[in-house]
């Protein structure tokens, strides 16, 4: 057979991309699989040999966890960047960097396609892509279950078992779980299968990261300190064990791991796909909530208020398009500029509780702090009399009064 060119291949070991690697060399071409850990609970030597096994021409296994904080999570926290309001964007923040070190790999290998196991109906379809084409135009992809050939030919997980075993693929055999994931060290996502019933509630062992609030959460809080430095967090203290971190890895994976044992993180949502359709999703965000919640703190502190205003508009549109694949686009480069110009002097300490589910803030302090408090003690006139507010409340009053007489008229 006649070698149609080489693909990297994004790949997890799960049944789905095992079967693409397999169909994809019965199409004709050279794979490389790439698997990149970004945190998910993973054996990757496991995952690395299985797909060997399964004819992988090479296998590069990445380690791409410290990029993956200091790249995007970061940022994203800096911004406060939420999509609805609600999902901190754990999947969409590791899309660029899965997509970016999968592009230097087939420049490297000379490979002129790429391929995702992505369906055709979700956002990460469009993640990856759009990735791809912004850093390499004239990459090709291939893109499984959007070709007839192949959807048709596997339309459910039993024709993908029954190719499994036609091609001796090892298929691990676990208790079924009625829903579908998607891991990394920033959270966990659970969509599909009986979660598609918005009204079904959750059972209990669906939830892997954090622990349940009710029946085996921490049973004493802990007291934390998280400073900020440019509105990144440079070093936790924990007041209760006396532990101290200041490697951004390491701190990430510690506030991770404290949000799990204090069940803290949890979010059941519909949302808004990029594509047109609504979608049920539950995440675990453990660090990552803890952490912004922190950031926020900090910023009523030290940002001025039009400024602040101005950096949860820029916050907002930066969760719609990182939400949408867009990390590679010139508005989240426009924004992002804003965003760190905005955290120059977002420095300083968080002191917080963690319990039961609960991120309770104790205070703050910060070295650019912009609160005055003999200004705003209600004891003192020092500063700002209260007789200056009579003409600020004349001028603010003045429309209102327009107003007023307008409707009277009509009514």
């Amino acid at each position: 057979m006649t070698v149609k060119g080489t693909v990297v291949l994004a790949y997890s070991g799960g049944l789905d991309t095992s079967c693409i690697l397999a169909w994809l060399i019965d199409e004709g071409y050279d794979v490389i699989a790439y698997i990149a850990n970004i945190g998910q609970e993973e054996d990757f030597e496991a995952i690395a040999a299985k797909a060997k096994a399964v004819g992988a021409k090479k296998v590069f296994v990445e380690d791409l966890r410290r990029e993956f904080v200091e790249s995007t999570i970061w940022p994203a926290i800096q911004a406060n960047a939420l999509y609805e309001n609600v999902y901190y964007l754990g999947t969409a923040l590791a899309r660029p960097i899965i997509t970016r070190t999968q592009i230097e790999i087939a420049k490297r290998e000379n490979a002129d396609f790429v391929s995702h196991g992505c369906t055709g109906k979700g956002n990460d379809q469009v993640r990856f892509e759009l990735g791809y084409y912004a850093l390499k135009p004239d990459i090709k992809v291939i893109a499984p279950w959007r070709i007839p050939a192949f959807y048709e030919r596997f339309p459910g997980r039993p024709a993908l078992l029954e190719y499994a075993a036609q091609k001796g693929i090892p298929v691990v055999q676990t208790a079924a779980k009625p829903w579908s994931t998607d891991e990394n060290m920033y959270h966990i996502s659970f969509e599909a299968g009986i979660l598609e019933d918005p009204d079904t509630t959750p059972p209990p062992d669906m939830w892997k990261l954090t622990k349940d609030v009710l029946t085996n959460a921490a049973e004493k809080p802990e007291h934390l300190t998280i400073s900020f430095k440019n509105g990144i967090a440079s070093k936790v203290v924990n007041h209760d064990t006396g532990k101290e971190v200041t490697d951004i890895l390491d701190l990430f994976l510690y506030v991770n791991e404290l949000g799990r044992k204090h069940g803290i993180g949890r979010v059941d949502i519909v949302e808004n796909r990029f594509i047109g359709i609504k979608s049920r999703g539950c995440y675990e965000t453990p660090g990552g909530t803890i952490l912004l919640k922190a950031h926020i703190d900090l910023e009523g502190l030290t940002l001025d208020r039009e400024v602040r205003r101005l950096r949860n508009e820029a916050g907002d549109k930066l969760g719609l398009v990182l939400y949408n694949g867009m990390w590679f686009s010139p508005e989240r480069d426009f924004l992002m500029a804003g965003i760190l110009q905005s955290q120059k002097y977002v420095n300083g300490d968080v002191r917080l509780m963690l319990y039961k589910g609960n991120i309770v803030i104790e205070g703050r302090t910060s070295p650019n702090s912009l609160y005055d408090q003999h200004i705003a003690s209600m004891d003192v006139t020092e500063g700002f009399h209260p007789g200056d507010s009579e003409g600020f409340i004349k001028i603010q009053s003045i429309r209102l009064k327009a107003f007023a007489h307008l409707r009277s008229k009509f009514e």
